[in-house]
């Protein structure tokens, strides 16, 4: 089948869903799913909110028309704050008395699987936190302070690369600095749902400006820092909420989306967008004459490691698993990224889709394994993960105490709903053929992208690729 026959097909597809398509422009489901979720607050892997979190994501499941909605506890490491501190201790060279032995406190965020410890000693300034960067500068027995962007031009490179490389060098500590204005320190998991090998804290863009004056290796004063952290890493439960649409076939689509957020905000952009995207899509395609059925999903616990994502590809068939929609980042700005994942297939199944709405989906090629998609693609599963952007490099409001319910306009939540509809539906069409990953040039194309070196380091790396 050509790309043009598709998006024809596409269009019939979304003439024959006009009426759900219609109410979803005025459907106030999504922003009644963002307000209770928001509502909850930081909803944590593991802790009693994000419970209160999944009852909700199930509720707005059945409301929705999908079936057999049901809630699945599983067995993790839950990670719960306790305090952090980061004190700086001036002294100048040349005898300023007035300066000399000052300390200044600085607001700090302690990050997820940091564990409970206290380290002292001096900072030092590795940028953006690339591993050519840490190598340029000597970490051994010093606290790095790294941005949480990335060159231009280059890849994003993830937090727990930065940090697991770091401390792979030698670093007793890591300080993780907002790139953004705004007094906005950012927190984010430095492990995959186990506790960290050093104490991290994030700080604001504000706050890392003095830290970088008082690096060891920048022109300055010299400073003696004392960076401590509070926290307890336990044993716990989280969940993941599972149902279906359609009829009973063998062959499926899946459809999932985190629900979970951080302890410091409400999580609105990352991911109660995402949640209520996939939600109302699950309720559009619970009205479609779907020849093959689409399993539903909310997981648990992504923000500490995509451990719900992990349970629920140990717990799948996938063989019948015909390809995974991620929605991670749909609903927060104007316009859908879908990123392909290594998947030719899946990137075709968007542009057919952006040709037949004309709606501008952006589609990228590129992989990572920082998404509930990395489960299923690291065994061959064809993926997209749908997102948003909005123009700035990095997480935006995303991981601080700003991911709040009043930067939502929900319209994009419901249009993307309708987008991600039609995205499953044609994934789901018998005759879209969406051949398996070959697992050896997916490796080779992380390789490409330089992402060996990072994974290795932060234990992400598939034993299978070796």
């Amino acid at each position: 089948m050509t790309d043009e026959n598709a998006a024809e097909r596409v269009q019939n597809r979304a003439e024959s869903l006009a009426p759900a398509l219609g109410r979803a422009w005025t459907d106030d489901r999504p922003w009644t799913l963002l307000t209770d979720l928001t509502a909850i607050g930081g909803r944590m892997g593991g802790s009693d909110e994000e419970r209160r979190a999944a009852e909700v994501v199930a509720d707005a499941m059945r409301d929705g028309g999908v079936e057999d909605v049901r809630i699945e506890p599983f067995e993790m490491n839950a990670w719960e704050r306790g305090t952090s501190e980061l004190a700086v201790t001036v002294e100048t060279a040349g005898g300023d008395e007035d300066r000399n032995g000052t300390t200044r406190t600085f607001e700090t965020v302690a990050l997820p699987y940091s564990p409970s410890g206290a380290v002292q000693g001096e900072l030092v300034d590795v940028g953006y936190g690339t591993p050519d960067e840490v190598d340029e500068v000597d970490v051994e027995g010093r606290i790095a302070v790294a941005s949480t962007t990335t060159p231009s031009g280059s890849r994003f490179i993830h937090r727990m690369e930065k940090f697991s490389y770091a401390v792979a060098q030698g670093a007793l500590g890591f300080v993780f600095v907002n790139h953004l204005d705004g007094q906005l320190p950012p927190t984010g998991s430095l492990t995959f749902g186990r506790e960290a090998d050093a104490v991290a804290v994030g700080v604001s863009k504000e706050s890392g400006a003095w830290l970088r004056e008082y690096a060891s290796n920048t022109p300055g004063p010299v400073a003696t820092v004392d960076l401590s952290v509070a926290a307890e890493t336990h044993p716990a439960e989280s969940r993941n909420v599972v149902g279906h649409v359609g009829p009973e076939t063998d062959e499926r689509v899946l459809l999932l989306a985190h629900f979970d957020g951080h302890d410091i905000a409400e999580g609105a952009l990352d991911n109660g967008c995402g949640i209520a995207t996939a939600v109302t899509a699950a309720g559009l395609l619970a009205d479609a004459d779907l020849p093959v059925g689409v399993d539903v999903a909310g997981v648990g616990s992504e923000e500490v490691g995509l451990l719900g994502a992990e349970r629920l590809a140990e717990t799948t068939d996938l063989a019948g698993v015909k390809a995974v929609v991620n929605v991670d980042g749909a609903g927060r700005f104007r316009n859908l990224v879908a990123l392909a994942h290594d998947s030719v297939a899946t990137e075709r199944v968007a542009e057919a889709v952006a040709t037949a709405t004309r709606q501008p989906i952006e589609t990228r090629s590129e992989p990572h394994p920082f998404s509930d998609q990395w489960p299923f693609v690291r065994r061959g599963i064809p993926a997209l993960q749908l997102h948003s952007d909005s123009g700035e490099r990095g997480r935006g409001w995303g991981h601080t105490h700003a991911d709040t319910r009043d930067k939502i306009d929900d319209r994009n939540v419901r249009e993307h709903a309708m987008l991600t509809a039609l995205l499953v539906a044609e994934l789901a069409e018998p005759d879209r053929e969406v051949p398996r990953l070959d697992l050896a040039a997916l490796a080779a194309t992380f390789r490409e992208a330089e992402f060996e070196t990072g994974m290795r380091a932060a234990d992400l790396w598939p034993p299978a690729w070796e």
